[in-house]
């Protein structure tokens, strides 16, 4: 009987050990972040360039023709 309440005690700590150490970390996190972000744009990237997607895309559909046709020899 007494081992079932010392249990029964330790388990009431351990409860109440573990809440107030959830506590402090849910206080801890009561200030609001104080973010500050900067977004500059720059187009300096090659990928960003209209022109490259452009040249790109007339590449791929040429190499996909040259690729389905297979080269005309049909023997």
């Amino acid at each position: 009987m007494e081992t079932y309440q010392f249990q029964k005690r330790l388990q009431k700590f351990i409860a109440v050990l573990v809440l107030s150490f959830a506590t402090t970390a849910l206080w801890a996190q009561e200030k609001g972040a104080d973010v500050n972000v900067k977004i500059t744009k720059s187009d300096s990237t090659w990928y960003a360039q209209p022109w490259v997607w452009i040249v790109g895309g007339a590449v791929f559909i040429l190499l996909l023709v040259a690729i389905v046709r297979g080269g005309g020899n049909k023997n």
